[in-house]
């Protein structure tokens, strides 16, 4: 009972608290110290993590949906391949940062008509900003590799929506360009040998200079995935997954005797240097796509989760940490993860349909170790985790790993016996998810105490419901609740809150000094 007495005051010490900080507050309003600053665009100055949205998903989440879930993951950059209407409308009013895109197969008649450019921009622009923050648009994709036919009218489109641009007086807000794949690089190591392939010259060298004068960032799709995949028992692992590497292994450029401790960072300054060949220093390569998969067929064992969990905590922590590359230091290139969503619709091989950090209805394909981020993502091991039944399960096979759970598993299925806390609702799928979940607590939420047999899923959401609380939940139970809301005291516990109102004052003194000087 201690314990209880000495926290029923707390609430009455938090009141008197936010009393003097509103009081304060308030009285400072007039203060031009106090007003807040309110940033838009700088905010895109400092280096970001964006996903790339495909939607060649059996279960994507509804557009309203879709935006709920990147709020609640602090996701505020997001690269879409197309326009959709529904997308645009649903992200007005989010803060969201949106890049739009020129599909292949449109732009070609874009660059063709002027009219066609002014006539998209004002259809999927104009008509959303600025209640939807569209920040850029990306014509096309890896064009100069995937469709070189149509590398000639490349430019022209691009220019042709930009002069739109000018005439809605959105050029500034707006920028344009087009994402390259890494193959237009020749020679990307050591980076200081590197160059764009002078097949595409004719193309590059006006391009980069559109760029350079309308402020736009080279857009490349950078993945040391392949680098590896192409390049095995020469690139090691572990600099292509960002881990700590001894100075012998590292990567050293013999040209400037930079180290690079990591694949990607190499790519990055590989197109600068390329830039640099072509007389072009004042342009910012941005990665439209970068990632890893988590699955793949037999001839690519190196598509597994850890892998994926290691390259894209390890490029989250990297980008946040602001520390560039060692050709440029002072800059660090924001980044877009390749994706967001598994797209279970794409065609073989296996790691196709392996790229996504969730399944598209929200679970996490595995959690990422992103911890020193902020509140950036929310599937993260230092979050709540929790392991539940798959929906549409059948009872008899639930029953099968419900039994095995609570038996051999060595589960506390305690609770769901008759009369506990959690025997609601009285059916296999609810007993179940909790008996999972046990094991998966018990496990240390260890890599595959998930899975049995593939009937069981990772969630952020927490399954406790009423006094019915789940292992590894913060929730306080009513069981619970109802002793610590208690407002009995005995009379040996006086002194006990006599030093609590104390300790409460003086924290208030404490803020009173802080916040004085903006009073």
């Amino acid at each position: 009972m201690a314990a209880t007495s000495k926290f029923s005051t707390v609430p009455t010490c938090l009141l008197l608290f936010f009393i003097v900080i509103f009081n304060l507050l308030i009285s400072a309003k007039s203060s031009p110290l106090s007003q807040p600053i309110i940033k838009t665009q700088e905010q895109d100055k400092d280096p970001f993590i964006g996903f790339n949205i495909g939607t060649d998903v059996t279960t994507l989440l509804p557009p309203p949906h879709l935006i709920n879930f990147l709020q609640t993951q602090n996701i505020n950059h997001v690269r879409l391949y197309d326009s959709d209407p529904n997308l645009l409308k649903a992200l007005s009013k989010t803060n969201i940062r949106v890049v739009i895109s020129v599909p292949n197969n449109q732009f070609l008649a874009i660059g063709s008509s002027n009219t066609t450019a002014a006539s998209w921009i004002d259809r999927n622009v104009v008509a959303y900003y600025p209640e939807t923050l569209i920040t850029a648009i990306s014509v096309g994709d890896e064009v100069l590799t995937t469709v070189p036919s149509s590398a000639p009218l490349l430019l022209p489109a691009i220019e042709s929506l930009y002069n739109a641009l000018v005439a809605s007086n959105l050029h500034d807000q707006v920028k344009v360009s087009t994402p390259h794949a890494a193959s237009i690089m020749l020679e990307t190591f050591p980076p200081s040998q590197a160059y764009f392939n002078q097949t595409w010259r004719s193309v590059m060298e006006p391009l980069l200079n559109f760029l350079s004068k309308t402020g736009s960032p080279l857009m490349m799709n950078l993945y040391p995935y392949y680098v590896y995949m192409e390049n095995k028992g020469v690139v090691p692992l572990d600099n292509c997954l960002f881990k700590p590497l001894t100075p012998s292994k590292e990567m050293v450029d013999p040209n400037t005797l930079l180290h690079y401790t990591n694949v990607l960072d190499a790519m990055v300054d590989a197109a600068y240097v390329s830039m640099k060949n072509l007389n072009v220093t004042d342009v910012v390569v941005l990665v439209t796509e970068t990632g890893w998969p988590s699955r793949g067929d037999s001839k690519e064992p190196y598509a597994t989760l850890d892998n994926a969990d290691s390259y894209n905590s390890n490029l989250i922590r990297h980008v946040f940490e602001g520390t560039g590359t060692p050709l440029h230091p002072e800059m660090t290139s924001s980044v877009y993860i390749y994706e967001l969503f598994d797209e279970d619709k794409r065609a073989p091989p296996v790691s196709e349909a392996s790229w996504g950090l969730f399944y598209g209805n929200s679970t996490p394909v595995y959690l990422l170790h992103v911890s020193g981020s902020g509140a950036f993502l929310a599937n993260d091991t230092t979050n709540e985790t929790y392991c539940v039944a798959v929906d549409g399960v059948d009872v008899k096979t639930l029953q099968a790993a419900l039994d095995w759970a609570c038996g051999p598993g060595r589960a506390d299925c305690s609770e769901i016996q008759p009369g506990e806390s959690c025997y609601q609702p009285n059916n296999v799928k609810g007993h179940t998810s909790f008996a999972f979940n046990s094991y998966y607590q018990k496990e240390g939420r260890g890599s595959g105490s998930c899975d049995f047999k593939g009937v069981a899923m990772i969630t952020t959401t927490d399954p406790s419901h009423g006094s019915c609380i789940f292992p590894g939940s913060k929730k306080v139970g009513n069981r619970t609740q109802t002793v610590v809301n208690s407002t009995q005291v005995p009379g040996g516990e006086a002194s006990t809150r006599s030093l609590s109102r104390g300790f409460c004052v003086s924290i208030m003194i404490l803020v009173t000094y802080i916040l004085l000087p903006l009073w």
